[in-house]
């Protein structure tokens, strides 16, 4: 399976490709951190973020997407950038036909390093361990999105296949 894990953020927005299959290392395919300029006027910002997102989809062609659930914040400033982000991420993976799931911080750090509680520098060097790195993949929005696309290999891909059976029983297919 391959997954296109997204940490979003309105300034940076982490961006990771992994491969896998749940209970074995993924194999690392791409990472990046799309970037938009706060000065720049919200719709354009979301604009340039979208074309991103919609253009790495297209290269990559993942199977599914991972997104990290926006949790509350004290600064209502950074949840709103974070919801708005988050929602065009959604939006790339809903448009190309992919499943999307959402996934709470917690819920990554504790597939990843099985700590909910884990901090950044454990996040990271976890997934650098996992995916057989000779280095961290930097910056840290980079690594978030890849711990997202390999929590989504190892736990998504259960809870998909779990989904789609449920779904062929209620509809009659399979007892």
């Amino acid at each position: 399976m391959r997954v296109l894990g997204v940490d979003p953020g309105l300034t940076r927005c982490g961006v990771g490709v992994v491969e896998g299959v749940p209970g074995r290392p993924c194999t690392l395919v791409a990472y990046t951190v799309v970037r938009t300029d706060p000065d720049d006027e919200l719709p354009h910002r979301l604009l340039l973020l979208d074309r991103a997102l919609t253009e790495l989809v297209a290269e990559h062609r993942p199977e599914s997407v991972a997104v990290e659930r926006v949790f509350s914040q004290h600064n209502v400033r950074t949840v709103m950038g974070t919801a708005q982000a988050s929602g065009i991420a959604v939006l790339a993976g809903a448009r190309a036909g992919l499943p999307v799931q959402t996934y709470t911080p917690s819920e990554v750090k504790a597939a990843i390093t099985g700590s909910g509680v884990a901090d950044k520098a454990q996040m990271t060097a976890m997934v650098t361990r996992l995916l057989r790195l000779a280095e961290p993949p930097k910056p840290a929005d980079a690594a978030d999105a890849l711990a997202l696309a390999i929590c989504h290999v190892w736990r998504g891909g259960t809870r998909s296949k779990l989904a789609a059976a449920a779904d062929r029983v209620r509809r009659g297919g399979a007892r």
